[in-house]
């Protein structure tokens, strides 16, 4: 009732301030931002007394506030803390990769190899297979030939098997979780936004080749710009890995001020340098910490995390806010299916993985639910598609972006509640902020 209430407080402060202020103005992007931390932590409180993670929490909270319902935080408000996403990207992946020191992960390394060679040919197969089936009621597949429909399948399947870092990050920080389950998932994931990338790369040359863009020099153009993307985030992530490693192990001050650099300048460099931020910073964040010593790693990952939380509960918040109720809802007879099968086919792919690498029945029980969740990554593809094929794949990207939607939401539960099952997560939880790692 406490925190109900709270809500409603803030509700009132924010319709009596906002007329007061200029539209567009940097002011009302702090004032936004402001309320978002409080609402998005309060309503993921409430979250938390029910059972449920903070992170589902904060997407309501940008749900119910944002331009679906109650419209507090509006279209251009979103745009304009557009910066904060890409910093919590920044931060989000970097502590990703951190959290993969060689020899503790060294244990889980066959699971995760053998589960992603089972999981995403799987779940690519069926989610392409399903595309095909359903072909006569999908909007940009309907009235096309059939090498057409095959190449739009092949593309939105590739885009289907991707997960989400930020969130399973968001779960890991929230339930202090770093089990066998837990790390498992996180490996998984890391590692298959590289391969989806490759696979993604090659749905697109497909495509390009059957369904030639209208602008002839968007097709080699797209394909170089991948491939730079991918292998020039690897070449920038390990220089900006190796001289993090050097600060922090002959230098070691301020590391907090440090941190919030190290997002700021990864997330510039890989702008300016035109490659995946988020695989930059992953990079990095693997290079330094296996070239650091423990204790400097740890200290480093602990600064991060102080500087990451308020912007975890924006994030989500945002997230949560750029979801459109209109948009899903008339397609909702593709999403069920879509969502069934892409789920039935991680089960079965994850358990099929787990049971070739011999792994522990916690593993080949759980793992597929910290998979579920789709971001980030999947949405900076569909993005890609919208760019090049500007009718049909934009058409493609919103039905996509409708899946995304409520994986978004599906996923942190089942996650925290296989990390619950299998023991993992740490007693008390946190209060809205990232654990430190504990080892």
């Amino acid at each position: 009732m406490r925190r109900a209430l709270i809500l409603g407080l803030l509700l009132v402060g924010m319709q009596l301030v906002l007329p007061l202020g200029l539209a567009g103005h940097h002011s009302q992007s702090l004032l936004t931002f402001g309320f978002l931390i409080l609402a998005a932590y309060t309503v993921g409180e409430i979250a938390v007394s029910v059972g449920q993670p903070r992170i589902v929490g904060y997407l309501f909270a940008g749900l119910i506030f944002g331009p679906s319902l109650l419209n507090v935080v509006g279209s251009d408000s979103v745009r304009m803390l557009a910066p904060i996403n890409s910093l919590a990207i920044a931060l989000i992946a970097f502590l990703a990769g951190a959290e993969l020191r060689w020899e503790e992960v060294k244990p889980y390394a066959s699971s995760i190899g053998k589960i992603l060679a089972a999981e995403i040919p799987l779940t690519f197969a069926a989610v392409a297979g399903l595309m095909l089936v359903m072909r006569p009621f999908v909007p940009f597949m309907a009235d096309a030939p059939l090498s057409h429909a095959i190449a739009f399948s092949l593309l939105f399947a590739a885009m289907g098997a991707v997960h989400s870092p930020a969130v399973t990050m968001g779960i890991l920080s929230e339930t202090g979780a770093r089990g066998p389950v837990a790390r498992t998932v996180l490996g998984v994931v890391l590692v298959s936004d590289v391969v989806i990338i490759l696979v993604f790369s090659a749905a697109l040359s497909i495509t390009q080749a059957l369904v030639p863009p209208t602008e002839a020099g968007e097709m080699a153009g797209s394909a170089g710009m991948l491939a730079w993307e991918l292998g020039g985030a690897v070449l920038v992530g390990v220089l900006l890995g190796g001289a993090i490693s050097i600060y922090i192990r002959f230098v070691k001050r301020e590391l907090f001020l440090f941190a919030i650099l190290v997002a700021f300048f990864g997330a510039e460099v890989a702008r300016l340098a035109h490659v995946e931020t988020l695989l930059t910073l992953l990079v990095a964040g693997v290079v330094s910490e296996n070239a650091s010593p423990k204790e400097a790693g740890l200290a480093l990952r602990g600064a991060m995390e102080r500087a990451a939380a308020p912007l975890f509960v924006v994030f989500f918040a945002l997230a949560g806010a750029s979801l459109l109720l209109s948009e899903i809802l008339s397609v909702w007879y593709l999403v069920v299916p879509i969502i069934v099968v892409r789920t039935l086919a991680l089960w079965q792919g994850t358990k099929l993985g787990a049971r070739w690498a011999d792994s522990t029945p916690a593993i080949r029980r759980d793992v597929w639910m910290g998979l579920i969740s789709q971001a980030g990554v999947a949405i900076g593809l569909a993005t890609v598609v919208g760019e090049i094929y500007p009718t049909r794949g934009a058409q493609l990207k919103s039905l996509f972006l409708a899946t995304v939607a409520v994986n978004t939401f599906l996923g942190p539960i089942l996650f925290k509640r296989a990390l619950t099952r299998a023991g993992e997560t740490v007693s008390g939880g946190m209060s809205g902020a990232p654990a430190p790692a504990a080892h």
